[in-house]
């Protein structure tokens, strides 16, 4: 089976890496051409734009960071879309709204090709570990092809029905990710200006019924002085708090709490934050 994919981002260039290491055929393609280096050299192919990267796969992925990423690459005459036929698939694992993907849904549709949106939860180390958590929902014959491909990039897999639920789904995950990393950080804070030792506050939180792997992976960043390299950058996860408020918006569900952790994230990003990882918003709380 050949594969394309689009979008070599934090993100997208290690989910290509492991489909090169599975042995499928790869067929790349960046707007920074350089960032298909790597991949190159391990066996990919580079594609001259996004429609060439699907012309010459059964299956494209696809990888951006916003839903006007995604219409970029989707669509044009060097766009996704018009490399695609009848028989081959599209598959967008980026993080965006609804409507951009029932757009692109019809769009493969209309093209005979299937369409699967398929987002993911997780950040680069899951990305390199093809530990992912894959939410898919779409084309169901479409989920079944590209199955064998998804189980090398995720550790768990679910299809969620029709195109949108994926979607929604994600941010749902990424609303309760971002407030709970805006709780730790307040918490930390609090610890340190009482004289605390935030380093004992994450021993606490990692005793009891609050522990996960986020606080984990994050608490000693947040705790220390250090920076903060983006596994995870600020501003995607603006973003889909605010994509988050705006599915709200639309079906009449008030998120109060969201609300407020979207100014923290947006002060964060005034701040200039918005490259470093989502745990900078920690800059925004401290005093």
């Amino acid at each position: 089976m050949n594969l394309g994919f689009v979008g070599l981002g934090i993100m997208g260039s290690a989910m290509a890496m492991n489909l090169i290491k599975a042995g499928f055929k790869v067929t790349v393609w960046n707007r920074t051409e350089e960032k298909a280096g790597p991949l190159v050299e391990a066996g990919a192919v580079a594609a001259s734009t996004p429609r060439a990267a699907a012309e010459a796969s059964d299956i494209v992925f696809a990888m951006m960071a916003t839903p006007f990423a995604v219409k970029s690459v989707r669509d044009g005459k060097d766009g996704i879309i018009a490399g695609l036929d009848s028989g081959k698939g599209y598959v967008d694992m980026s993080t965006i709204d609804a409507g951009t993907s029932k757009e692109s849904a019809r769009l493969s549709h209309e093209k005979g090709a299937l369409f699967l949106e398929a987002p993911v939860a997780g950040s680069r180390k899951p990305a390199e570990d093809a530990t992912l958590t894959i939410m898919a929902a779409g084309d169901s014959d479409l989920y079944q092809r590209s199955l064998p491909a998804l189980e090398k990039m995720g550790s768990k897999i679910l299809f969620l029905g029709e195109t949108g639920n994926a979607t929604r789904m994600k941010l749902a995950n990424n609303l309760v990710m971002g407030g709970m990393l805006t709780a730790l950080c307040e918490g930390l804070a609090l610890a340190s200006e009482s004289g605390l030792d935030p380093l004992q506050l994450l021993e606490v939180l990692d005793s009891g019924a609050m522990t996960n792997p986020m606080f984990r992976l994050k608490g000693g960043m947040i705790a220390g002085s250090g920076g903060f390299p983006a596994a995870f950058p600020l501003k995607h996860m603006q973003k889909d708090l605010r994509l988050s408020l705006q599915l709200a918006e639309e079906v009449g569900q008030p998120l109060f709490a969201t609300a407020t952790v979207n100014e923290l994230f947006k002060k964060a990003l005034s701040e200039g934050l918005g490259d470093s990882d989502f745990a900078a918003v920690s800059k925004a709380i401290r005093k």
